[in-house]
């Protein structure tokens, strides 16, 4: 985190953030010292709580964000401060105000007038020599402007303008410029947008039919401040494609007469020609200049808020329920090029692939049947993971009705990102000797064993569990999608003698050469026997041990708080409530009743804190808790196979696929997701689809309305 060039104003950024956050001053400024001193969100918010407050991981990204935005408009103000001085320009009264202001749109409102100008009209006007008459006519003491402007007329050698009415023309582009630029105007413009202001959208003549999944934006005026985030983009990406002309405006009389009652004084000559100026600088100045600030802001909200939607959505797929350990045969459906099958051990191993083909045209289904069987018996096959994409339900058939040795588990397994993950670098380097398409089976099976771990493998904005997410700002995205990513990592923890280096890099404070060096530490001097074994790792220093050995696990290390998330730095304090019970640490970890003997407040000290023990005692009832549920068996509704099949007011078995800020999509056991509006989630009003659905969520959804058409299904979870 980069701090600000003195480091002098975080007691002030830490007051801005904590009203604009509603947080305490206290737990901000001590956040900002922490992130500045290279903490990490998740280890901030899992063992400094007695610091933050107990902040979450989203309030503390929230301060990160805050802080950092507060650096970056320091910067700009030494950038702004050095230009000023620069011309000569600045000012006691003006450095006063560029000091006291944090608000970046007022920042830019009030360097406006001082910025380094185009060629603009007003600039030409005034190499003219016209800013003199500019300055009558801005007077407005009355006068004939003819006879004014007469002054300013070409002489012999002295440049001016060729007559009268260019003269009074250069003079009304300084004017307008300066209307442009007045401080005020610019408020009270931006005020009327801000209560006014209506975003139109029209399909681009002679688009009509090339436009046609547009067309709920054909004919679009809506208040901006009442557009929804997914509404906004969908107008804004529909502009991009060529197919809608978007624009943002208010009321253009009411901004004008705003304007006139600040500029224009009585009814004059003068005043007319400062009339005329005003009007030319609302619509060839000020308005676009408004507009564009209000587009780029509506675009910014709208995409703060589908990106938290798709980091909600990453964070529920990341912390899916998994299988476990398990010996899985997972399968990639298809019909002409057939399913490929592997089987994997229980640590993910590749043991055998092959191709089957028992959908058309090969028809194969009872060699296919055949060979399932034989596979489940030879490796002793626990659960079967099927792609849920094309022939998956055909797939899932075959499978469920062969009869094998002993009793296996058929689940569907989202294949969003498989395919990504199987031409991948980390792919090749995982399976060197194999094609895409066994790469893209072992994904399949693997993310039933642990979603987690194979998940982080993939591009997140790959796994499709998104809203808008190519029209968003790539950057901001990538650092909530990765934010969100370590976070879930670090939430679970991992296992360090058997995670990959891909999940290794998402832990506190590791990154990818860390990650990588563990890899190779293990791999040549074998299995972790303790967590302090860590700092023989090579470039693992004292502070890196200190962000990461929390979230890292060791099954079975001599030390059972090694297979906890006790942070080593608090071990003592276990070891000293097992000292006062006259009993090792194992024994106090696997005794609940001892446990329950012990009042953690005598443990309390200026080192530790009550949060902290409160954390120590939850983890020695239940140590190393994998915080995630166990995966389920999910049935669809056998005879509902294509979107033909559906009924009106037919009650289906569904899973949620995806959740939007307008309802959730549906898996009803199809080609096409069904979709949940808002509306239709609850008999009460709702605003948020979180309040009610989950991703992956089993549930019960009525068929509203089916457009064959259109492939569109609306559903309901309101079933009576």
């Amino acid at each position: 985190m980069t701090e600000t060039p003195a480091n002098s104003n975080n007691i002030l950024f830490a007051n801005i953030i904590s009203q604009e956050l509603q947080l305490s001053k206290n737990h901000v400024e001590k956040t900002i010292k922490l992130l500045n001193d290279g903490a990490t969100i998740p280890f901030i918010s899992r063992y400094r709580k007695e610091m933050t407050g107990g902040m979450d991981e989203v309030q503390i990204a929230a301060v990160k964000e805050s802080y950092e935005k507060l650096v970056e408009l320091e910067k700009r103000k030494i950038t702004i401060i050095k230009s000023i001085e620069e011309q000569g320009k600045m000012t006691a009264e003006l450095q006063k105000r560029i000091d006291a202001t944090w608000d970046s749109t007022e920042l830019e409102d009030i360097y406006l007038p001082y910025k380094q100008k185009r060629k603009t009209r007003a600039e030409i006007a005034r190499k003219k020599g016209l800013e003199p008459l500019a300055k009558i006519i801005m007077a407005q003491n009355g006068g004939d402007v003819e006879s004014l402007a007469l002054r300013f007329v070409r002489r012999g050698e002295i440049s001016f303008a060729q007559d009268t009415e260019e003269a009074l023309q250069g003079a009304r582009d300084i004017i307008a410029e300066w209307v442009n630029e007045n401080e005020q105007a610019r408020y009270s413009v931006r005020n009327i947008f801000a209560r006014e202001a209506v975003i139109s959208s029209r399909v681009v003549k002679g688009k009509e039919e090339e436009a046609e999944k547009y067309r709920d934006y054909f004919n679009v005026d809506e208040k901006l401040s009442r557009c929804s985030s997914h509404r906004l983009l969908a107008m804004r990406r529909g502009e991009n494609e060529g197919f809608l002309r978007v624009n943002i405006s208010p009321e253009d009389e009411h901004c004008v007469e705003r304007l006139q009652r600040i500029f224009v004084k009585g009814k004059t000559e003068c005043s007319e020609q400062v009339n005329i100026a005003v009007i030319d600088s609302y619509k060839r100045l000020l308005k676009p200049s408004i507009e564009t600030e209000f587009a780029n802001q509506s675009k910014e909200k709208a995409d703060k808020a589908a990106i938290q939607v798709f980091a909600e959505n990453l964070r529920q797929l990341l912390l899916a329920a998994p299988l476990g350990q398990k010996r899985i045969l997972a399968l990639d459906p298809g019909y002409r090029t057939g399913c490929k099958v592997v089987c994997l051990s229980e640590t993910g191993a590749l043991l055998h692939n092959e191709t089957i083909y028992p959908h058309p045209p090969q028809n194969e289904w009872a060699q296919a049947s055949r060979k399932l069987q034989k596979l489940v018996e030879m490796y002793n096959i626990q659960a079967i993971a099927i792609g849920n994409g094309t022939a998956s339900r055909e797939t899932e058939n075959l499978a469920k009705n062969t009869a094998y040795d002993h009793k296996v588990q058929v689940f569907v397994v989202s294949e969003n990102g498989a395919s990504v993950y199987s031409a991948s670098k980390i792919a090749r380097e995982e399976f060197p000797d194999y094609d895409v398409t066994v790469r893209g089976s072992v994904s399949i099976g693997r993310r039933l064993a642990d979603p987690l771990a194979e998940l982080v493998k993939i591009e997140p904005k790959s796994i499709g569990v998104g809203q808008y997410q190519h029209d968003v700002e790539q950057t901001k995205l990538k650092t909530a999608l990765d934010q969100t990513v370590e976070n879930c990592v670090n939430l679970v923890g991992v296992n360090l003698n058997t995670a990959s280096k891909h999940i290794l890099t998402y832990i506190s404070g590791l990154g990818a050469a860390l990650a990588q060096n563990i890899v190779n530490y293990r791999d040549e001097m074998g299995v972790f026997g303790s967590r302090k074994e860590l700092l023989k790792v090579p470039k693992m220093g004292a502070k890196t041990f200190e962000q990461c050995a929390g979230f890292l696990r060791i099954p079975d290390a001599e030390n059972p708080l090694d297979n906890s998330a006790v942070h080593p730095e608090s071990y003592f304090v276990v070891e000293r409530m097992a000292k006062d019970l006259k009993v090792s640490v194992k024994e106090l970890i696997d005794n609940k009743e001892l446990q329950k003997q012990i009042d953690i407040k005598n443990y309390v000290s200026e080192k530790t804190g009550l949060p902290t023990l409160e954390d120590i005692a939850k983890e020695l009832n239940k140590p190393g808790r994998d915080p995630r549920q166990t995966a389920k068996v999910f049935e669809f509704d056998p005879t509902v196979k294509s979107i033909n099949d559906l009924k009106i007011g037919a009650v289906l078995p569904g899973i949620v696929t995806n959740i939007t800020n307008f309802g959730a999509f549906v898996d009803i056991g199809i080609k096409e997701n069904g979709l949940v509006h808002l509306s239709q989630m609850a008999e009460k009003y709702i605003s948020n689809p979180a309040e009610v659905v989950t991703l992956h969520q089993h549930l019960q959804v009525k068929v509203l309305e089916v457009d064959t058409a259109r492939k569109r299904i609306q559903l309901s979870l309101i079933l009576n």
